[in-house]
């Protein structure tokens, strides 16, 4: 084939995109944390994603609205003796974070992604470990983030939770963190009401606590794991702590990047009466640097 042909009939496995991906699962009966990750080139139909729906994909790794159900979605992933499969439905409005649909990244023009969420999501479906299969409900969270711009180069990190009290409202908080441990002040969060609606919080809004820490075994990094978070608008006072330590994830077919993140449970005080709630907690670079890109 010419030079001129290679450029007008390009190879069906040409790389004009790629797509990354992973899913991991707690076992917190057994302690244990099992996870996997792909990247995959968008050609010959092995990965993509749908330009007028939810439809993303990867081999057998899928996240799906069905035209018929636009407002339901279809979760599956299966690698080697692990595999879920769930349908999540809105139980509450989608969130927009930031203002106007801008979530703040840092104080450069462009620092900026628009990020929304599902704070609450009924989930049925199954989890296979092994040669076991179960039967699961629940309810879920998903966020989607999106930008181009470069982070501050400062910055070595972020600390991110997603929380879901038992008196309906969901908290949404990160941290953007410098090399010498402070919080960029573009950090923010939204807390959601239970109608749904999100509220704006800057970095003034709330104070985050670690407590204790834990040092991965196979990393070396030091993660605080036990947080204090106190939100004093709301006389919120919360204690955030991991169902279980290892949760730490090493995606060395995809991103290459070591971090933290996983299940926690929440314990505390709103208006000075107990509260309790479940959440997620990401933990980036503590490992090793970020990238500079959002």
């Amino acid at each position: 084939m010419s030079r001129e042909q290679t450029k007008t009939l390009p190879s069906k496995w040409a790389v004009t995109h790629l797509y990354l991906a992973h899913f991991a699962i707690s076992d917190l009966n057994k302690g244990r944390f099992h996870y996997a990750d792909k990247m995959s080139r968008a050609a010959l139909g092995k990965a993509g994603a749908a330009q007028d729906r939810l439809h993303v994909w990867i081999d057998r790794w899928s996240a799906e609205s069905p035209s018929a159900a636009p407002n339901t979605q279809i979760l599956q992933a299966a690698e080697g003796d692990m595999a879920i499969q769930f349908t999540v439905s809105p139980e509450k409005p989608l969130v927009v974070h930031g203002t106007d649909g801008i979530s703040r990244k840092g104080s450069a023009t462009g620092q900026a992604s628009h990020y929304y969420s599902f704070t609450r999501l009924a989930t049925a479906g199954t989890v296979t470990i092994g040669n076991e299969s179960f039967d699961v409900t629940g309810t879920s969270w998903m966020d989607h983030e999106f930008g181009s711009a470069d982070l501050d180069k400062d910055l070595v990190g972020w600390d991110w939770f997603s929380l879901q009290l038992n008196d309906q409202r969901e908290i949404m908080l990160y941290r953007l963190r410098r090399a010498d441990g402070s919080a960029h002040p573009a950090s923010s969060g939204t807390l959601i009401d239970r109608d749904g609606r999100g509220h704006h919080l800057l970095i003034g809004d709330f104070t985050f606590e670690p407590t204790s820490y834990w040092t991965s075994p196979a990393s070396k990094a030091h993660y605080p794991q036990r947080w204090r978070l106190t939100i004093p608008s709301q006389q919120l006072s919360l204690e955030l702590v991991p169902r279980m330590a290892e949760q730490e994830l090493s995606p060395k077919s995809s991103t290459q990047v070591t971090y933290w993140e996983g299940a926690i449970e929440i314990t505390g005080t709103a208006q000075g009466k107990p509260i309790h709630g479940q959440g997620y907690m990401e933990l980036v670079g503590y490992a090793e640097r970020i990238m500079q890109k959002l």
